[in-house]
C-alpha cells in the first residue's frame, strides 16, 4: 500500500532566523507585546487589547491540508468553541478534537523523496495509515478532559471503502474521512476539530517540554534496521527524553500487542499532563510551536489552540479521564489479519457517560456479576488474599489474580477499566482507601482493577492490631 506524496507546503518558511508567530499570525510588534503579556499573565488585558487579540489569532497557521467544503463542514458544528477574554482565550462550550498520530516511511510514497533518506526512513509526511487515534473531549461545564484512545486495528464501516481497520481512513481520505468514520463508530458523535502529528512532532514536543518522568514497566528491546527503529529501555522509573519516548510509545511486542501499546500511551499521556501541563505551560507555547510546526496539522484557529491548552492546565488531575474503545481480539492480537472488535452496546454506554451523547440503559450493577482483577505491586501474597477475602465479604465474586503490576505503588490504585466510575467508586468506598482512575490501564477482561499498593498492607496491620487490642 502506498501513499501519495506529502503536501507541499509553500505557507511555511523554511528559514529558522524567522519568528514562527510573526509569519503565521502576522503579527505587528505592538500585538505581539499584548499576547505575550497574556500568556506569561505579567497584566491583564484590556477590552480592546483583548478585541485586538482576537482579531491576531483567528487564523490557521498550523493547516497544512487544504480541505475542500465538503470535508471542512464534517467538522463545522455550527457555532464557535472560544472567546477572547480581559486575559487569555478560554472555551465556550464542550469541544471535541481527533487527534491522529502518523508514521510515514520512504517506501510508503509514490515517489522517491529528494533527499537520499534510506529506504523505510521516516519522512514529514501525515498521509499513511493513523497510528494512534484519539478523541479528546474539553468539557467546561463538567470541568473535565477526557481521552478516548481507539485502537487503530479496530474493524469498522470507513465510507466509500467498506469495512476494514479504522487507520486506512487517514489513507484513503484523511482527517476529514477519518472523523466521519470515528463518529460512525461512536454513535455519532459530534467532532470539532482535528490534530494530525507525525512522530517526528512528538519526538520533537517531548524535548520541547523536557521530557517525562515514566516508569518502564518491563525490559524493552527490538531492533528493526530497515525502519531505523532501534527501542532499548530498561525497567524502572526514568525521565524519557523525546526519542526515548519514542521508543516507549511505539513498543508493541507483547502479549496485546497494539492494545498494550495503548495503555502505555495512557500511562504516559497522564504523567506528562500531571508534570508538563500548568499555567507555565501557555508562556511557551509560541517557542513549543515553532518547534514543531512543520510537523504538525490542524483546523484549530491560534486563538481555539491557546483555550485548548489554557483549559488543560487548569483541570485538576482526578478529572483527567482515559478510555480505551470497549472490544475484544477477534484472534490472537499478533497476526496481520487480527481485528479489536468493537463492543457497540458498551460503547453506547461509555459515549453518554462521558460524551453526554444518546443515553445510558446502563443498570446498577450487581457486584456479584462485576469482574474484578488485582494487579499486586507488594509482593506479599498474605495481603492478595486478604483482599479477596474482604472483596467476598462485601458481595464481589467475579475476582481474578492478574499479572502483578510492576511499578510500586505507596496509594492502592482502582481503576474504572471500562469507564465505570460510579462502581469503582463503590469499592474505594468499601475499603477505605485507594484513588479512583478513569482509565485503561487495568486487566482488559475486568470492570474494575485494583492495583494494589502500600497503604493496603499498612491498613490491614492497623486492622490487625485493633483485633488484638480488643
Amino acid at each position: 500500500m502506498r501513499v501519495q506524496k506529502p503536501l507541499e507546503q509553500p505557507h511555511l518558511d523554511p528559514k529558522p532566523t524567522q519568528s514562527f508567530w510573526n509569519k503565521a499570525v502576522n503579527l505587528k510588534q505592538g500585538n505581539w507585546i499584548w499576547i505575550w503579556t497574556g500568556f506569561t499573565g505579567i497584566a491583564m488585558l484590556s477590552a480592546t487589547a483583548g478585541a485586538m487579540l482576537a482579531v491576531s489569532l483567528s487564523s490557521m497557521p498550523l493547516l497544512q491540508t487544504q480541505l475542500s467544503p465538503a470535508e471542512e463542514a464534517v467538522f463545522a458544528n455550527g457555532e464557535s468553541i472560544s472567546r477572547s477574554s480581559m486575559r487569555l482565550p478560554e472555551l465556550t462550550r464542550p469541544v471535541n478534537v481527533l487527534v491522529l498520530g502518523t508514521k510515514v516511511l520512504t517506501s510508503d510514497l509514490d515517489e522517491e523523496p529528494t533527499e537520499d533518506l534510506g529506504y523505510h526512513a521516516l519522512v514529514n509526511s501525515f498521509d499513511g495509515l493513523s497510528d494512534t487515534m484519539l478523541l479528546l473531549r474539553f468539557d467546561p461545564d463538567q470541568e473535565k478532559l477526557t481521552v478516548l484512545s481507539i485502537p487503530r486495528d479496530t474493524r469498522t464501516y470507513v465510507p466509500g471503502i467498506g469495512r476494514t481497520k479504522l487507520n486506512a481512513a487517514n489513507y484513503h481520505g484523511g482527517p476529514a474521512l477519518t472523523a466521519r468514520a470515528t463518529s460512525d463508530l461512536l454513535g455519532g458523535v459530534g467532532i470539532d476539530r482535528y490534530i494530525r502529528v507525525n512522530v517526528q512532532g512528538v519526538e520533537k514536543l517531548i524535548d520541547a517540554l523536557g521530557g517525562v518522568t515514566v516508569y518502564v514497566p518491563r525490559d524493552m528491546k527490538y531492533t528493526d534496521h530497515s525502519q531505523h527503529l532501534y527501542i532499548n529501555l530498561k525497567e524502572g522509573k526514568q525521565r524519557l527524553n523525546g526519542e526515548q519516548a519514542l521508543q516507549f510509545l511505539r513498543f508493541r511486542y507483547d502479549q496485546y500487542g497494539d492494545v498494550g501499546r495503548v495503555q502505555r500511551q495512557q500511562t504516559f499521556m497522564r504523567a506528562m499532563i500531571e508534570q508538563v501541563l500548568n499555567p507555565t505551560t501557555l508562556a511557551r507555547v509560541p517557542k513549543i510551536l515553532s518547534v514543531i510546526q512543520s510537523n504538525l496539522d490542524t483546523n484549530l484557529t491560534v486563538e481555539e489552540l491557546v483555550a485548548l491548552v489554557g483549559f488543560g492546565a487548569d483541570t485538576k488531575r482526578s478529572n483527567t479521564q482515559m478510555l480505551m474503545v470497549p472490544g475484544q481480539f477477534n484472534g490472537s492480537g499478533h497476526s496481520d489479519v487480527s481485528y479489536w472488535l468493537p463492543d457497540h452496546r458498551r460503547i453506547r454506554q461509555m459515549m453518554a457517560r462521558h460524551f453526554d451523547i444518546g443515553y445510558s440503559d446502563q443498570q446498577e450493577v450487581n457486584p456479584s456479576y462485576q469482574r474484578i482483577a488485582i494487579q499486586d505491586s507488594t509482593g506479599e501474597q498474605e495481603a492478595v488474599k486478604t483482599l479477596v477475602k474482604t472483596l467476598r465479604e462485601a458481595g464481589y465474586r467475579n475476582i481474578y489474580i492478574s499479572n502483578p503490576w510492576r511499578e510500586p505503588l505507596q496509594t492502592t490504585r482502582i481503576v474504572a477499566q471500562q469507564g465505570d466510575d460510579r462502581s469503582a467508586a463503590d469499592i474505594r468506598s468499601y475499603l477505605g482507601l485507594g484513588e479512583v482512575r478513569i482509565e485503561s490501564t487495568g486487566s482488559l477482561t475486568s470492570d474494575v482493577t485494583i492495583q494494589l499498593g502500600q497503604d493496603w498492607l499498612q491498613q490491614s496491620v492497623s486492622n490487625e492490631n485493633d483485633l488484638l487490642d480488643l
